[in-house]
């Protein structure tokens, strides 16, 4: 892409996105962002990186890996995100976040249960060994033991 008035230095787009220099590298070779050398090999971005810059540490911030940021933004390649594209964003974010929401009330519920405990009762704990259908077989990953011995040679 070719050198324009509307772009950025990488110092730029750190200063006006509030990030450092070193994360608007990182974003960039995560594939989070992209940006274009000049002829004196300077990177430079579009003004309009800064949106995705500000939606990407948002993201962030929601507890969301940079992995599934990505394939998301990876849905809306042209930048800048638009509203509708941002709404369809936010709408599976959100379901996410419910979820992640709704596990750790569920954690801090069953914690209540752990006061005094000292995790002297694992075959009962909800938390160390939820719903445990092959505790009855013995102890240890009992799977993963199966699998092992099936390999085994005789």
């Amino acid at each position: 892409m070719a050198e324009n008035s509307r772009s950025l230095t990488v110092g730029e787009v750190a200063q006006r996105s509030g990030v450092p220099v070193s994360t608007i590298h990182f974003y960039e070779k995560k594939g989070l962002i992209e940006g274009w050398r000049t002829e004196e090999n300077q990177r430079r971005y579009e003004r309009r990186i800064l949106r995705r810059v500000a939606i990407i540490r948002i993201a962030q911030r929601a507890g969301l890996p940079l992995s599934l940021i990505k394939e998301h933004l990876d849905r809306f390649p042209a930048m800048p995100i638009t509203a509708a594209q941002w709404d369809v964003l936010n709408r599976d974010w959100r379901a996410m976040l419910d979820e992640r929401i709704t596990s750790l009330i569920q954690l801090r519920n069953q914690l209540d249960s752990c006061i005094g405990c000292g995790c002297l009762s694992l075959e009962d704990c909800p938390l160390r060994n939820p719903g445990d259908q092959l505790a009855s077989e013995g102890p240890g990953a009992r799977l993963l033991a199966a699998a092992q011995s099936e390999k085994a040679p005789e």
